[in-house]
């Protein structure tokens, strides 16, 4: 095994045994990032130089005893939405082109702190602003989208070119990449993750997160990323009660994602986990409850720019950037109204169950190109609102969600189980997913292995 194929948790316990130098791994992810980036494109910049640096002071540090946690020397990428002192942060943007950040984002300083190395920014959909990141492709198939906007961490951490990443998520833009590249996706409760210095798409509805090889790593990330106790990760759920939707998030749902999912839940079962089949609150108002908050929010932040340089965004953000302007007061208004009443019921909810289980997002990597998705019930449904419509519950109530690895489809392609848990619950949501992730991972390395 090659040092970019460690997990986080066995690259931590390497180098704190001495068994493998921080500056050895950092050589290997940046020649994997060499070999099979080319023609992934998850990557905006690789920061080479610096990340030797950095793994070199971490080899002394450790020499000399210094010790910051399991991230010490460890090769992480950061969405090029999150400010890097002295590194560009672009949003993958031509309105971008010349910035250069003047300070660490709140969760860059932390990364540093821990001692982790930063190997590079990577790509999202145009300032967040998309399910897709076309500039990226999938690890697992390259003539399929990787998902967004978080495409370039979930391809980055799939393809063995970064140990771990953080990504952003507004309405599944950690957990649909992940699900699609056959990675871990962690989106944590509303503001448990400070955002400071990090490029907004609706403020409303934006969380930052992890995105691993497993669900031990989030916690380990999760830990650094909050400065709490780690987050320790067990698999033992006997009477973990986990709520099984009986509506939306099993309708319009592909059938092999339906039947690995609820074989995924079916496990759960087996392991202890105890089933409650339960009635998700205001569903009928997830979609414009999800929209209305997050078009005028976006809007308004890139109010200036799109006035005096509309033409530099690309044309998909742009069309939605104008859309925003014809929202009214009254309906972003009513759109914060129904946030708060879902929120509450989804509160009640919680109070009966410790987990949610579903899917992910209803459909495996679409093909480079598709803008729509059609179900056998006849109805047809555009690829961004195909992926956004069963994450955008947990960013409209704020709820954390873990998405996991839970099997493949006949073509091969990965599936996600997502877990969704009560507020600040992330030891349970993690311990579920821990719990999934031992009865069917495929932890492998994408893109040439």
């Amino acid at each position: 095994m090659q040092p970019y194929e460690l997990t986080l948790d066995a690259a931590a316990q390497a180098i704190r045994n001495r068994e493998l130098s921080p500056v050895d791994l950092v050589d290997s992810v940046l020649e994997r990032v060499a070999r099979v980036d080319p023609r992934l494109g998850a990557f905006v910049t690789v920061t080479a130089d610096r990340a030797r640096e950095s793994a070199r002071r971490a080899e002394r540090e450790i020499a000399a005893g210094v010790r910051r946690g399991p991230l010490h020397g460890v090769p992480v990428a950061l969405k090029d939405l999150i400010d890097v002192a002295g590194l560009p942060t672009t949003g993958s943007s031509r309105v971008r082109a010349e910035h250069r950040a003047t300070a660490d984002s709140a969760v860059t300083a932390r990364l540093e702190a821990a001692g982790a190395v930063i190997v590079g920014k990577t790509h999202t959909h145009e300032f967040a602003y998309g399910l897709v990141t076309p500039q990226t492709v999938n690890a697992w198939d390259p003539g399929r989208v990787a998902g967004g906007s978080s495409g370039g961490s979930a391809v980055a951490v799939a393809s063995g070119t970064a140990t771990f990443a953080l990504g952003t998520d507004t309405g599944g833009s950690i957990r649909t990449p992940a699900a699609l590249n056959g990675v871990v996706g962690l989106k944590p409760t509303y503001d448990l993750v400070p955002r400071d210095g990090v490029v907004s798409l609706s403020w409303s509805l934006d969380h930052v997160g992890p995105l691993t090889r497993t669900v031990t790593d989030a916690g380990l990330v999760l830990s650094a990323l909050t400065g709490r106790e780690p987050y320790t990760v067990d698999s033992e759920i006997p009477g973990l009660r986990v709520g099984v939707p009986r509506n939306h998030y099993f309708e319009r749902v592909d059938a092999e994602v339906e039947s690995t999912v609820r074989t995924a839940i079916a496990r759960l079962e087996y392991l202890g986990a105890r089933l409650v089949e339960v009635e998700i609150p205001m569903a009928r108002y997830i979609q414009a409850t999800q929209w209305g908050l997050m078009v005028p929010e976006a809007t308004a932040y890139h109010e200036r720019t799109m006035r005096t340089t509309p033409e530099l965004y690309g044309p998909d953000v742009r069309i939605l950037l104008e859309a925003g302007e014809l929202v009214s007061a009254g309906d972003y208004l009513r759109a914060q109204r129904a946030q708060t009443l879902m929120r509450r019921e989804w509160l009640r909810l919680m109070k009966s169950v410790d987990v949610i289980a579903a899917p992910a997002v209803p459909v495996t990597a679409v093909p480079t190109g598709q803008e729509s998705v059609a179900w056998p019930d006849g109805t047809t449904e555009s690829v961004a609102d195909a992926y956004v419509r069963l994450s955008a519950p947990a960013n409209i109530t704020g709820l954390p969600s873990l998405t996991v690895p839970a099997g493949l489809d006949s073509a091969g392609l990965p599936i996600g189980l997502q877990l969704i848990g009560r507020p600040y619950a992330e030891d349970v949501l993690l311990r579920a997913g821990r719990a999934s992730e031992r009865s069917a991972v495929f932890a492998e390395i994408r893109a040439g292995a």
